[in-house]
């Protein structure tokens, strides 16, 4: 059986770190996160270079409590750290699968992880193994979608596909409003002037000034990030 040819050389991954609990209240549901890496391992083996940028809310959002009336910055650091369990929770599901995943955070903690080093990254991902970002930018006050932003762009990813619950983006909700449409493409500047959230400003602004697409897709339909890769009609494209 032929493989099909993927519409991507090398993509970047953005999981929110809610993507991860499935049904939990918070935390890493185990079935759901090996279900998002049995569908990461089928578009490695289309040859296509994956690299991931996780988010970390899962984790946090079970101390967020805790950090009402906290520093901002003391609270966004917590939040990196989350994102590096969940990483590391990712890379040992994509090796029980068979994936070679490698971590790389962008704050020092070298006993647990490797620092993020762009060549280093560069190189795994010639390799064909699977890097996954932790630790956001490694700066408090930016999202992990900026990360996605800027790691995509270092790395020269030919399009960030941001995972979410939704499967594109729409006119208006489509919980509230049923006669919303999705978009099969959409401009960044027609996004932006219908402020229709997509990602965090910063990000998004990083992403039109880089020319790096952004492609919408839910991460809870079976078989969409291979449809997307492969270039069907899934998801929202958002582009220059």
């Amino acid at each position: 059986m032929s493989i099909p040819q993927p519409a991507y050389k090398r993509i970047l991954l953005k999981l929110s770190g809610e993507a991860l609990m499935g049904d939990d209240a918070f935390g890493i549901n185990r079935a759901t996160i090996e279900r998002m890496v049995t569908e990461i391992a089928e578009v490695t083996r289309m040859g296509v270079q994956v690299a991931v940028v996780i988010g970390g809310g899962n984790i946090f959002r079970g101390v967020a409590g805790g950090s009402v009336g906290m520093d901002r910055a003391t609270a966004d650091y917590m939040g990196m750290l989350a994102t590096v369990m969940n990483a590391l929770a990712l890379a040992d599901a994509m090796d029980k699968q068979g994936l070679t995943a490698r971590v790389m955070s962008a704050i020092a903690i070298e006993q647990v992880v490797e620092p993020y080093v762009r060549p280093k990254a560069l190189q795994y991902l010639e390799e064909g193994k699977v890097v996954v970002f932790a630790a956001g930018t490694g700066n408090p006050f930016f999202t992990t979608d900026t990360a996605a932003a800027l790691r995509g762009a270092e790395i020269g990813a030919e399009v960030v596909l941001k995972a979410t619950k939704v499967d594109g983006v729409y006119t208006a909700d489509p919980k509230k409003d049923p006669s919303a449409t999705r978009y099969e493409r959409i401009t960044f500047d027609e996004a932006m002037a219908q402020n229709l959230g997509i990602m965090d400003a910063t990000a998004f602004a990083l992403c039109r000034d880089q020319k790096l697409p952004v492609k919408v897709f839910s991460i809870f339909k079976n078989g969409a990030l291979a449809r997307v890769v492969r270039g069907e009609d899934e998801g929202t494209l958002v582009h220059a």
